[in-house]
């Protein structure tokens, strides 16, 4: 049994398995988003049951109930991916580490689970919806440090102003993040014609919004310059690259979907780059961290 378990458990199968809990991380942030975009929110009025008397969505809920039901569904698919990847750990004979990460990430599905119901309970109240958020900010990182101890890459010494700018990074970035949430909650896109927003005024958060992103990018930029000033070929210096990219993208975004009046596709492309950002930055933190 022993030998049978290890035969189908390998290496390549479980680095799939990480890839795709990050993956898939992401993917149900984009799709969260998709059901707030589409007023599907309150598709299934409560939970954990869609209806009073149904489990799954029912014809009479139209299209809405199929998107939010939908993507209640996607939570049996991350947890699924979780399990399979900490049973593969075991086997494998991983560290412990990377066994307590993939236990976290199963613990956090549950929670995610948890807090998605009571903001459906709650008729989307904005502050529990961007907690919702927020949590699946830390699932992302914790998928992708889990993806960081599978591959475990050899990392080097770096200067001490690079690892100061990558902190100084992570600070601005996750204050960006953190407002970009509260703007959320602020604008029109409430998940459900009558659900209330936050009463804050949106133009005034969309430039608060705006001022840390610009010195993210500004601090990225300045980093990738120090990098390439060493002229070195490492991970540190490929991952800021992104991260330059990602904030640049995320700027032209941001720009155009408030000139344009917040429309649906280019909302979820500013959602994909932010949760792809998160990313990008707690592997900078990683490549930035102590050398094993």
């Amino acid at each position: 049994m022993a030998n049978s378990l290890k035969r189908l458990v390998t290496e390549p199968r479980l680095r799939v398995l990480v890839w795709a809990s990050l993956v898939s991380q992401i993917l149900i942030v984009v799709t969260g988003a998709g059901v707030r975009l589409t007023g599907s929110g309150l598709g299934c009025p409560t939970w954990p049951l869609c209806t009073a008397d149904s489990l799954v969505n029912v014809p009479e809920m139209g299209i809405h109930g199929v998107i939010e039901f939908g993507n209640r569904l996607l939570t049996f698919v991350l947890l699924l991916i979780a399990l399979l990847t900490l049973a593969a750990a075991i086997v494998l004979g991983k560290s412990r580490r990377l066994r307590v990460t993939s236990s976290l990430l199963i613990l956090g599905i549950f929670v995610q689970a948890v807090v998605g119901g009571i903001s459906v309970l709650a008729n989307l109240n904005p502050w529990i919806v961007g907690l919702h958020f927020v949590i699946s900010g830390f699932m992302i990182a914790l998928a992708s440090l889990q993806l960081w101890r599978t591959y475990r890459p050899s990392i080097s010494a770096n200067p001490l102003s690079e690892k100061i700018l990558a902190r100084v990074l992570l600070v601005t970035g996750s204050i960006t993040v953190l407002i970009g949430v509260v703007v959320t909650g602020s604008g029109p896109h409430a998940g459900d014609a009558d659900t209330p927003r936050n009463g804050l005024d949106p133009e005034l958060w969309q430039h608060l919004h705006s001022y840390p992103g610009y010195i993210t990018l500004s601090v990225s930029i300045v980093l990738l310059f120090l990098i390439r000033k060493r002229d070195v070929d490492g991970y540190a210096g490929r991952l800021v690259f992104w991260a330059v990219l990602c904030l640049l993208a995320q700027a032209a975004t941001g720009v155009a979907q408030s000139r344009l009046g917040l429309p649906v596709g280019i909302v979820i492309i500013h959602i994909t780059l932010a949760s792809a950002f998160i990313s990008v930055l707690t592997f900078i933190q990683l490549a930035y961290g102590k050398r094993k």
